[in-house]
């Protein structure tokens, strides 16, 4: 069908079919719904029209729902297509001509007329979202009281965080980009720049790293030589960080595609690690380490600012899933540190299960964090963990949500 946007709102249509009814986080579902797109800016507005749908979706649905006689079922057609409806129109700026003459072909040979009716009606009543996103119920349910402040850090898709190879150069490479630093070795862009054509990406000056993602890797401070060991390793960002701040850093990642993207922004940024491709759960380290970072495979809640996925596919078993996994990892990077060596156990995840629940496990001494030792905004618990979430530091942009606990053998 030759209509300017048509393309891109059916594939946003898929993109919101495979992760609400398959499960899939956008970023699979992404490989085979924008496939036929020939455009960046069409495959762009489809990633950002199923963004918008997903970290809106209860407010939406609310919309729809007061404008029906009878209630839509979760998985109609009709109700999906509103929704991009609304969200092009109400958080996108889409004008209601356009939204109609690009999205109800959606509809062809469905109800077309219902789908018209709907949004024509919630136009004139010049229906309005909240400050804020609503949280599905059984978000809420498992965040508690932090669900609120939560969902405000979730308004608007974050900035883009990068971590400098060389953190005496954060105020020249701040000035370069004209962004603003957080913390020494950090700088942080608006949203919106093509990383590759940003000053520095060819030479390796910086990588792309949420600056929560960033904290774990601080905690162990400089290496000067010493053996570190990165488990889980993917998508990196931590290895370089360990290497450039003097570690001999060896990384042990599963998925072999995702080591190579390690090994290509070592070699972009000049630095240099041991990079083993191992199942962590079956790897055995042949020597003990100076340091361990294990930043778990986790339900990755903490990212729902850039991946609002999350908010929908994950639940109670998922997140028993990845915390049986979690305490079987931890378990085994325990017993790999040197005495006197320091352990950092990190996850992206929101869920106490993830996080609290993990370190009171541990059995190793706890080796509190300092608040010096982290950004200006961000301080540790009573028991010097780090817990960080996308309510933080809104006024500059927000954070990741994150889980971090250190520890120190013997």
């Amino acid at each position: 069908m030759d209509i300017p946007g048509y393309p891109a709102r059916k594939a946003a249509l898929k993109l919101l079919d495979a992760v609400l009814h398959r499960g899939e986080t956008l970023d699979v579902a992404a490989h085979g719904a924008l496939q036929g797109l020939r455009s960046g800016p069409d495959k762009a507005l489809a990633r950002a029209l199923a963004g918008e749908v997903l970290r809106w979706l209860t407010d939406l649905d609310g919309l729809i729902d007061s404008a029906t006689r009878q209630i839509l079922p979760p998985d109609a057609k009709a109700r999906s297509v509103l929704r991009l409806m609304l969200a092009g129109w109400r958080r996108l700026d889409t004008p209601p001509h356009a939204v109609i003459a690009t999205a109800l072909p959606l509809l062809s040979g469905g109800p077309r007329k219902l789908a018209h009716g709907v949004f024509s009606a919630l136009v004139r009543q010049d229906v309005k979202l909240p400050p804020a996103p609503s949280l599905p119920p059984a978000v809420v349910q498992r965040w508690g009281v932090r669900a609120g402040a939560i969902s405000a850090g979730l308004a608007v898709p974050p900035p883009l965080d990068l971590t400098l190879r060389d953190a005496s150069t954060t105020a020249e490479w701040a000035e370069r980009l004209g962004g603003v630093s957080l913390a020494p070795g950090h700088v942080r862009l608006a949203r919106g720049t093509a990383v590759e054509n940003l000053e520095g990406f060819e030479a390796g000056a910086w990588w792309v790293q949420d600056l929560a993602a960033s904290l774990p890797a601080r905690l162990l401070g400089a290496g000067e030589g010493r053996r570190v060991l990165d488990l889980c390793a993917a998508p990196g960002g931590k290895t370089l960080q360990l290497a450039a701040a003097g570690w001999q850093a060896t990384a042990v990642e599963m998925s072999a595609k995702r080591a190579r993207r390690i090994k290509e922004n070592l070699a972009r940024t000049g630095l240099t690690a041991d990079l083993v491709i191992a199942d962590a759960l079956h790897w055995q380290a042949q020597e003990p380490f100076d340091a361990i970072l294990l930043d778990a495979p986790c339900t990755a809640t903490g990212t729902c600012r850039r991946h609002p996925d999350v908010l929908h596919r994950i639940g109670p078993r998922q997140i028993a899933e990845m915390a049986d996994l979690q305490a079987a990892l931890l378990a085994r990077a325990a017993g790999w540190l040197k005495p006197g060596g320091r352990l950092v156990y990190a996850v992206c995840s929101l869920e106490q299960e993830e996080g609290e629940a993990q370190a009171e496990r541990v059995t190793l001494t706890p080796d509190p964090v300092a608040a010096d030792e982290l950004p200006a905004g961000i301080a540790p618990d009573v028991q010097g963990r780090v817990r960080t979430d996308p309510a933080m530091l809104a006024e500059a942009g927000g954070l990741d949500g994150f889980f971090i606990a250190r520890w120190r053998k013997g």
